[in-house]
């Protein structure tokens, strides 16, 4: 062997026995440092990591062999991760399901609880159960009421304690829309049904305004005389139904009433003057019906009247005078609105007659009364500037022959009875001086003089 080949068979083995000894080197420190990890992991030793690494076999951590055995281990690893994981999952749902169910019975007792007590005292309210004192509240119901407006008022008066429950009431009966403003004293022993039963009749009001309507007033002053005294809270509603077929249905003599629509007012002559007690704001409809309803009792109930021997009712005497019933109010409301007394009544009412029956051949075919020149209002400076330059009425007697199209103010019993029997006369002209005092003619010239009496130029 030269030299040079001693010299290279010395250094290869000094390399091979250099790496022997990193090999083992190596494994000693592998195994000191994953001493900890291999027993407490099965990866190494289940999964034969450690295993593999045979000193024969190690020449080489790039190796294809090594490569493959690695991937295999680490997905042996992420799967045995992966069961790992499914089971805590499952552990963890287990428990989380256990604490749900022991949260929902727990919100079912404490919510079973609430609404078993809620429902106890709210039919302990509903039933009266919980007042006993018949001690009487004022409670105020505010205008165009709410159902919550009601039961708020209530509990304010302490008539109820639970406005929940007596809305539910209310709902459930079907009750809800039929309270209306008023001030009410009731007592608080009443249960739920009995309150709203004393709420919604209108009887059981308190708020109540004594208004007297005086003989001869027309509907537009009437309108203003009840908006005055609280009873209507805006007079455009009430207006309205004065001229409606509203009430028509319930009272007859309104539907004999001929060519309504000539008329400003078709209710004009039917509000009946008399001392009415209204409730405050109360519906334009019950006001009305108040008056009708008076209207109906006085024509059609027997009465004792002055001249007559017996009781007699006002529209038997009408049926026989020759003219119908709105025709004598017609005739009625005029008599009002010109007499300076009831006994000129008789005489301003024979006058009217005179005309309507021999006018034409007495060259009076009109009536001619100050009294219809501007109706429906009561004078020339009672027109709305807005219309006041163009305004003509319907109703006045000095353009148009025979009675106006209706009456022209609501009369009186006295007016009325004047209508059906006036004195037995010649006169065809009347006139009064400033004091009242009358002055009645059978022609244009005692006219002309009494105006001159009279001091009418």
């Amino acid at each position: 062997m030269s030299k040079n080949n001693e010299q290279n068979s010395e250094e290869y083995l000094a390399v091979r026995q250099a790496r022997e000894q990193k090999i083992k080197d190596f494994k000693i420190d592998y195994s000191q440092h994953d001493e900890n990890t291999q027993a407490e992991s099965p990866i190494y030793s289940d999964m034969g990591f450690v295993d593999d690494l045979d000193d024969n076999e190690i020449n080489s951590y790039s190796g294809e062999d090594v490569k493959e055995q690695m991937t295999e281990n680490s997905r042996k690893y992420l799967k045995h991760q992966k069961r790992m994981q499914k089971k805590q999952e499952k552990k963890r749902n287990k428990k989380n399901r256990r604490t749900f169910r022991l949260l929902w019975l727990a919100s079912v007792i404490i919510v079973g609880s609430v609404l078993a007590v809620y429902l106890l005292v709210g039919v302990n309210d509903m039933l009266a159960i919980n007042r006993t004192n018949d001690t009487q509240v004022s409670v105020k119901i505010p205008e165009s009421p709410t159902l919550k407006d009601v039961s708020k008022a209530l509990k304010e008066a302490g008539a109820i304690s639970e406005t929940s429950f007596f809305e539910m009431y209310a709902k459930i009966t079907k009750s809800a829309d039929g309270f209306h403003q008023g001030d009410y004293r009731l007592k608080t022993n009443l249960d739920y049904e009995a309150i709203i039963n004393f709420l919604q009749g209108n009887s059981n009001r308190t708020d109540i305004v004594t208004v007297t309507i005086t003989e001869g007033q027309n509907i537009l002053e009437i309108a203003d005389t009840l908006k005055n005294a609280g009873v209507l809270s805006d007079t455009e509603e009430f207006l309205v139904l004065c001229n409606s077929t509203y009430f028509d249905s319930d009272y007859e003599f309104l539907q004999n009433i001929k060519k309504p629509e000539e008329r400003y007012y078709k209710l004009e002559g039917y509000l009946y003057p008399d001392t009415y007690d209204f409730y405050i704001n109360e519906e334009p409809k019950v006001t009305i019906t108040r008056f009708l309803n008076n209207f109906e009792t006085s024509m059609y109930q027997r009465q004792t009247i002055e001249g007559y021997d017996k009781r007699v009712k006002i529209s038997d005497l009408i049926e026989g005078s020759g003219y119908s019933m709105d025709q004598i109010l017609s005739i009625a409301s005029i008599v009002q609105a010109e007499a300076a007394s009831n006994d000129d009544m008789y005489y301003v009412s024979s006058i009217i007659h005179n005309r309507l029956e021999r006018g034409e051949e007495l060259d009076v075919a009109s009536l001619g009364l100050d009294s219809t020149m501007y109706y429906p209002y009561r004078s020339e400076d009672k027109i709305p500037k807005d219309i006041k330059s163009n305004f003509k009425s319907r109703y006045n007697t000095y353009n148009f022959a025979g009675l106006p199209p209706g009456s022209i103010c609501n009369p009186g019993t006295q007016a009325i009875l004047a209508a059906i029997n006036p004195y037995e006369t010649d006169y065809l002209y009347f006139c009064h001086s400033e004091d009242g005092t009358p002055y009645y003619a059978s022609n244009i010239w005692e006219h002309q003089y009494n105006q001159e009496v009279a001091g009418i130029s």
